[in-house]
């Protein structure tokens, strides 16, 4: 059965990283909010785990998910050959509403999917979550929504849609605009090749990157991606 812990409730947050943390070593999956949207979160270096991720969205291994991380440095832990004009965004972006894809360490023992030798990553601004991963290390995360459905902005949504495939719900209140707009998933930039380029727009436009890295490449419009 769920367990579903009121993170704003000072009493229960520390139980609930507790209880997330011991469920996320039993290779399962929880349920956390991010600054954009609810994500649903596993171990990284789990192989089942990422694999019990992806059943529950009902997403294929063609759609890797990213990797979330508490702080900057653990960036060079994770990727190899980083730009320093990635490196630029992160200081400037992170913790923030930004994903970078990059080379991943040849070494790491981990199974995202099919990766073709990438990993997207990003620090997520949001208390909890940061709480959380500082607790857990890396933990892939997608939006925490059945593929093709729409992303959850509460835990109410997220339980709706996955119900008891997740053992621990994080409930941190309403995510994204107060105001009825779409929610708008983080800004992904591709740092693998010669120039960076953005490739998916999000909440991060692409006006604010130029005025870090003034040479990033813009893409056409596409239909939005769910994750966070």
């Amino acid at each position: 059965m769920s367990t579903t812990f009121d993170v704003s409730n000072e009493e229960q947050r520390a139980a609930a990283i507790s209880a997330a943390k011991e469920t996320l070593g039993q290779k399962r999956c929880i349920v956390l909010p991010t600054d954009t949207v609810y994500g649903i979160g596993a171990d990284a270096f789990s192989p089942q785990g990422v694999a019990m991720l992806m059943a529950s969205k009902g997403r294929s291994r063609n759609m890797p998910p990213p990797v979330l991380i508490a702080q900057i440095a653990t960036m060079d832990g994770l990727a190899r050959d980083i730009p320093d004009a990635a490196r630029k965004l992160a200081e400037a972006f992170w913790p923030g509403a930004l994903t970078l894809i990059l080379q991943a360490q040849p070494s790491l023992t981990w199974d995202l999917g099919e990766t073709r030798g990438t990993v997207a990553l990003r620090v997520p601004n949001d208390d909890t979550a940061l709480e959380l991963l500082g607790a857990t290390g890396p933990l892939a995360v997608s939006s925490a929504n059945r593929t093709g459905q729409p992303a959850a902005t509460t835990v109410d949504e997220a339980i709706a849609q996955l119900g008891e495939s997740v053992d621990v719900y994080l409930d941190g209140g309403a995510r994204g605009s107060q105001d009825g707009s779409a929610t708008l998933p983080s800004t992904i930039v591709d740092a693998t090749g010669e120039t960076l380029r953005v490739v998916r727009a999000g909440a991060i436009d692409i006006g604010e990157l130029r005025v870090v890295v003034p040479e990033i490449a813009d893409v056409e419009p596409q239909a939005p991606s769910q994750d966070a």
